[in-house]
């Protein structure tokens, strides 16, 4: 492989050289060149500026008094930026918890973004703790997405995500919000390097590096005044309260430090419970207020002396019910990111409907913020405080009972959205007994189900953390396999590892335990697999050979066969055919070991056809067409034997296959066959993505026999099919073919 930057240039001369004096091979050069991006991983291109104008920002919060000073501030650090310096504005602005940053820089954003076109960018970071914190790579590929990234070109690493980030976002003029970061390096690969950016950066810590190094300008927020406390105050309270004394009023705004979120957390108690008077509330606040030895809090240690915030969270927790103030504790056992009404209610053990109630309670009191539909999250401090009293009052065992109740719960509706997802693939674990498709399925079921996967993805991923710190290693491993198809269709390769290497550990803790020592294996293979998402080939090829010796020392013939079959995967995307062909040929030997009603023996027919398929890619690839062409039909054939109708998926698969090798072998018509054939089987799968390669294919088909018109027509039709899924860059490459196409 060539490897300075003169080789690189030579050897892409000498291809281009190539595809020129034989058009029959220029297809398989762009297979080259985009194989290469996996085995020397390099940024995708970035999309066009006008391809994505994302509009981030949360709603502006209505209970919001003052800070025009941030707004002056940011405004004349702005105004006072060199655009000729090559770096972004960097605004950062720091403060005590709960004093407001976030509701002042969104506002600052909402007032300041008709001065950035291209758009704004908005992530919570979640920084209170290392232990909550977002990995940046995360961020990026959130980003990355919304600037009209597909998600299946989304680089793994972290390093190729920030090199993509920074090039997408050259030479626009985009604001970048980074709320709640924990340290610098958690910032810094989420900086753009656009001189027409600005970045808004809120920390509760001083992040002297983002000063220092990247020129950052600096700006404490302080408490509120007396006079906007109080102003504040009883806009949250509303009307109802409008003829409250002045003096009550501003003592209830003393007490609270002129710190917002204790403002607001005051405030709406006072609206939704009448019996409440401000003399009250201010005696409360003013009792606590004295620390240690004279206020007590509802569990009967001290209220933290003249913290307001906890001052207000302990007010408001004392004047929930019994039952309200269970709830509250249980929500807090573990830090999920976003508390649903399934969470909720397993958690507290209750049903739904009343977790609805109480987490409606909850929010009119401010304990909690609603955030979606039926979606709900906890400020980081209210959190704390709502942990340390379960710690208090209920102890580990109550604690760890919710968590283990909400990882149950999770795992049967992942197990049950995974089912959907892909049926007929064979799976470890008691979570899929009893599951059955309905007759009258829906094309677009799974679909929908793995949108519904995706959605929860990120507390999918909290709940395996979860049961790992709590000890349910049976729970963890079981987790990551219901997670199986969301990673393999849609990636998410750095939350896809970190899980899994959580799962193969708690796989092998339970093996010793007299567990299930298949998981083990299973475990590896899936783990193998998203190192190949991002191309730590050597870490995919170690996980797969402890995969296959561990399958093999227990007699599990299915598993044994799944890692050497992804061996021969791992070998293809390394232009290995001869090797990978003996990979697959000798899983299809480990499969002939399994006998009716051993382990896996239900899936040795699907198993057998996908072998077939992927020894007939391989053998195409050795440019065997004769026998690549018999054992693509031999995998059609059992395709269409599998239960339920067949697999129209990978039929459809199998004939893209066809398609390709007999475009391979020179011949465009019985290429077209096959082609159109493959259209009918993905359009029945509902497979977007595919079609659009199909019709991509069959354009190239037309071409080579001289369809000008007709590879036009096809290819408008895969652009469509681009777009629809948003793959954005896949359409953007079509374009340019029928530009080139119509000249």
């Amino acid at each position: 492989m060539p490897v300075s930057e003169d080789e690189q240039a030579a050897a892409a001369l000498r291809l281009m050289e190539v595809a020129r004096r034989s058009p029959e091979f220029a297809r398989e050069v762009a297979e080259w060149v985009r194989d290469a991006g996996w085995l020397a991983p390099r940024a995708v291109p970035a999309v066009a500026p006008e391809a994505s104008r994302p509009q981030m920002l949360p709603p502006v919060t209505a209970a919001f008094t003052d800070r025009e000073d941030v707004i002056a501030w940011i405004t004349e650090v702005l105004d006072g930026a060199d655009p000729a310096g090559g770096a972004p504005t960097i605004a950062v602005l720091t403060g005590a918890g709960g004093i407001g940053k976030t509701a002042a820089v969104v506002r600052c954003a909402y007032a300041l973004r008709e001065r950035f076109p291209d758009g704004v960018l908005f992530v919570d970071l979640a920084g209170a703790s290392v232990g909550t914190a977002l990995p940046p790579s995360d961020v990026l590929a959130r980003f990355l997405e919304r600037l009209g990234v597909p998600p299946d070109r989304v680089p793994g690493d972290e390093a190729r995500q920030r090199d993509l980030f920074r090039d997408c976002m050259a030479d626009r003029r985009m604001m970048v919000v980074l709320d709640n970061a924990n340290t610098e390096a958690q910032v810094v690969p989420l900086l753009p390097a656009s001189a027409g950016s600005l970045v808004l950066v809120t920390s509760r810590y001083r992040l002297g590096r983002l000063v220092s190094e990247h020129g950052a300008r600096p700006f404490v927020l302080g408490p509120l005044s007396t006079m906007d406390s109080v102003r504040l105050l009883r806009r949250v309270a509303g009307s109802r309260r409008a003829d409250a004394p002045d003096a009550a009023v501003q003592a209830v705004a003393e007490a609270a430090g002129g710190v917002p979120l204790a403002l607001c957390t005051t405030g709406a108690g006072l609206a939704v419970r009448e019996h409440l008077t401000w003399e009250r509330v201010a005696r409360q606040l003013s009792e606590r207020i004295q620390g240690p030895g004279h206020g007590q809090g509802p569990s009967g240690g001290s209220s933290g002396g003249g913290d307001p915030v906890r001052q207000a969270h302990d007010a408001s927790y004392g004047e929930l019910t019994a039952e309200c103030a269970a709830f509250y504790r249980a929500l807090a056992v573990w830090a999920w990111p976003t508390v649903t009404v399934m969470c909720a209610a397993r958690a507290a053990d209750v049903d739904e409907g009343r977790a609805r109630e109480l987490l409606e309670q909850l929010a009119r009191v401010h304990l909690l913020e609603e955030v979606g539909e039926e979606r709900y999250r906890f400020h980081d401090l209210v959190r704390a405080h709502a942990h340390e009293l379960a710690v208090a009052e209920d102890g580990h065992g109550r604690m760890s009972a919710a968590v283990r109740r909400v990882a149950v719960a999770h795992l049967r509706f992942a197990a049950e959205l995974d089912f959907r997802v892909m049926p007929l693939r064979w799976r470890l674990g008691p979570a899929y007994g009893g599951l059955v498709l309905p007759p009258d399925r829906d094309p677009a079921d799974g679909k929908h189900a793995l949108a519904e996967l995706r959605r929860e993805r990120e507390n999918l991923a909290a709940v395996v953390r979860a049961a790992d710190q709590y000890g349910f290693d049976d729970l963890v491993w079981q987790l990551c396999e219901a997670m199986w198809g969301l990673h393999l269709l849609l990636g998410f390769h750095a939350q896809w590892i970190d899980t899994h290497l959580l799962g193969v550990e708690a796989a092998r803790r339970r093996a010793e335990e007299f567990g299930d020592r298949r998981a083990v294996g299973r475990m590896l293979v899936q783990l193998a697999f998203a190192y190949m998402g991002v191309g730590r080939a050597d870490d995919a090829a170690e996980a797969l050979a402890q995969a296959v010796a561990t399958d093999e020392a227990c007699g599990h013939h299915r598993g044994q066969a799944s890692a050497v079959e992804a061996l021969g995967l791992l070998r293809l995307k390394q232009w290995r055919y001869v090797d990978a062909q003996r990979c697959f040929e000798e899983a299809r030997e480990i499969l002939g070991r399994i006998r009716e009603g051993d382990d896996g023996w239900r899936d040795v027919p699907r198993a057998t056809a996908l072998l077939e398929h992927h020894i007939g890619r391989a053998q195409a690839k050795q440019r065997d067409f004769t026998a690549a062409l018999a054992r693509l039909n031999d995998a059609l054939v059992c395709f269409r034997r599998l239960p339920g109708g067949g697999d129209a998926y990978n039929e459809g698969r199998v004939y893209m296959s066809l398609g390709e090798m007999h475009l391979d072998a020179g011949d465009p018509d019985l290429a077209r066959v096959c082609l159109d054939k493959a259209v009918k089987a993905m359009e029945a799968a509902g497979a977007g993505l595919q079609l659009a390669d199909v019709f991509e294919s069959r354009a190239r088909c037309h071409r080579l026999a001289a369809r000008q018109a007709e590879a036009v027509a096809d290819l408008r039709t895969a652009a469509a099919y681009y777009e629809e899924n948003g793959d954005r860059v896949g359409a953007g490459r079509i374009r340019a073919g029928i530009a080139e196409l119509e000249d």
